[in-house]
């Protein structure tokens, strides 16, 4: 397989792919190509300001008490205006459900730990731990096996 990337300032974008079958690896691009809106940041806020925080940074997002918080990777909490369902939408394929109520950046994930009484929790390179529901698991799991 051949990657050819051609930058020429002030054209109109096209991504154009060859290739000799269509694969779920196409799939994904073809997905992500059309879900790309040219952001790659989050409006954030903490008590006091509002900053950007840039999607490869989010480790975990997760809605406690009706709001919806962005951890990032060095553990701190930000609160973030838009329900997780619209942020399932704008956010890139590496955020997971991983419950009824929180995303997580698997490029952060570290492992699946599972305990005695059958619970899955993920564990993030920061040391987080976010409880993982068994029908997200599954789903998981199958998105594994599938690549």
């Amino acid at each position: 397989m051949k990657f050819k990337l051609n930058i020429v300032p002030g054209c109109e974008e096209v991504i154009e792919a060859t290739v000799q079958m269509r694969s779920t690896l196409t799939d994904r691009i073809e997905q992500m190509v059309l879900r790309y809106t040219g952001e790659d940041q989050l409006p954030a806020y903490t008590e006091d300001d509002m900053l950007l925080l840039r999607y490869g940074d989010i480790e975990c997002i997760r809605v406690m008490d009706g709001k919806t918080w962005a951890s990032d990777k060095n553990g701190k909490d930000y609160r973030v205006k838009m329900r997780l369902s619209e942020l399932e939408e704008r956010l890139p394929q590496c955020f997971i459900r991983i419950n009824k109520s929180a995303l997580a950046n698997e490029q952060h994930l570290i492992r699946f730990a599972a305990a005695f009484s059958g619970a899955v929790d993920a564990v993030f390179r920061s040391g987080r731990k976010e409880y993982v529901s068994r029908r997200c698991y599954a789903q998981i799991k199958r998105r594994y096996t599938e690549k």
